[in-house]
């Protein structure tokens, strides 16, 4: 049976995948869908695609952008999340900082460089006008713990991640919520690295098939909000919530989405130049 390696985030969103493999619809089809977490999102899923440890990776649309400009072998192959995703700011539950006004010119807690929590910050920055080169500074954290450590110990004073993932955190009063920053695209799409194009488009085509038929018809399941709430420690009420906003696809991201991502990359000088939606994208 053929294996197709598999990275995402340990985050509710992926629960369909989880779905497809424990009730064995990937198996089924002929291929053997190995699932791996990365606590410290994308940038670790980039660095992964590029090593060859995973063949796919469920991962933030302008973090694969922004990487497969900078030299990632890979190419998306569908939009994974249509809807954006909403990204909480959180300060330490203890902070003086109460506003985003507050925040401009302190330091920011992300996972790594080029993660999404990196990149959402100077789209943060751009929003509220702020003086990138001047007012954004970061503290690299690895993950959501790092994150916990470095903000009660004021090594950094704020942290971007995925508001409903966050809120136990908030619930619990580790953090505080101080606004949300939604992204101005798709949040989620799934790459693969063009290795795995190359030897296995007949495969990712089966394994895209089973997934996209699961997540069609994901919100009808019975109980899910139950399911959810009990697997990722969430309160059902952030987890209807969470699902009122949220929408999974099961098409490739238009031209305009990778556009409008690109020209957002260039503005903030995250990026050096532009490549074409084909260059970014595969026709599998």
């Amino acid at each position: 049976m053929k294996t197709i390696k598999v990275g995402g985030v340990p985050e509710h969103f992926n629960f369909p995948w989880h779905v497809c493999i424990e009730e064995e619809k990937f198996r089924d089809k002929g291929i053997n869908v190995i699932w791996k977490d990365f606590p410290g999102g994308t940038g670790a899923m980039n660095n992964a695609l590029r090593s060859g440890e995973i063949d796919v990776a469920v991962i933030l649309t302008e973090g694969i952008i922004k990487d497969i400009i900078a030299g990632n072998q890979s190419r998306i192959l569908q939009t994974y999340i249509g809807s954006p995703l909403i990204w909480g700011i959180h300060v330490a539950a203890g902070s003086e900082y109460n506003s985003i006004g507050e925040l401009k010119g302190t330091k920011a807690a992300i996972s790594r460089y080029g993660s999404g929590s990196h990149l959402m910050a100077f789209v943060n920055a751009e929003r509220h006008k702020w003086d990138i080169k001047k007012d954004l500074h970061f503290e690299v954290v690895n993950d959501i713990d790092g994150a916990v450590k470095a903000l009660k110990e004021n090594k950094a004073q704020y942290f971007m991640w995925e508001h409903f993932t966050t809120k136990p955190l908030v619930d619990n009063r580790t953090f505080r919520l101080v606004a949300d920053c939604p992204t101005p695209w798709p949040c989620f799409v799934i790459a693969a690295s063009e290795h795995a194009l190359k030897y296995n488009p007949e495969r990712l085509k089966t394994m895209l098939e089973v997934l996209n038929e699961e997540t069609f018809y994901f919100k009808t399941k019975p109980d899910l909000v139950n399911i959810l709430s009990d697997r990722y420690n969430q309160k059902p009420e952030d987890i209807k919530k969470w699902l009122d906003v949220t929408t999974w696809s099961q098409e490739q991201i238009s031209e305009a989405d990778v556009e409008s991502a690109q020209n957002k990359l260039l503005e903030l000088e995250l990026i050096p130049k532009k490549l074409k939606y084909p260059q970014l994208v595969s026709d599998l």
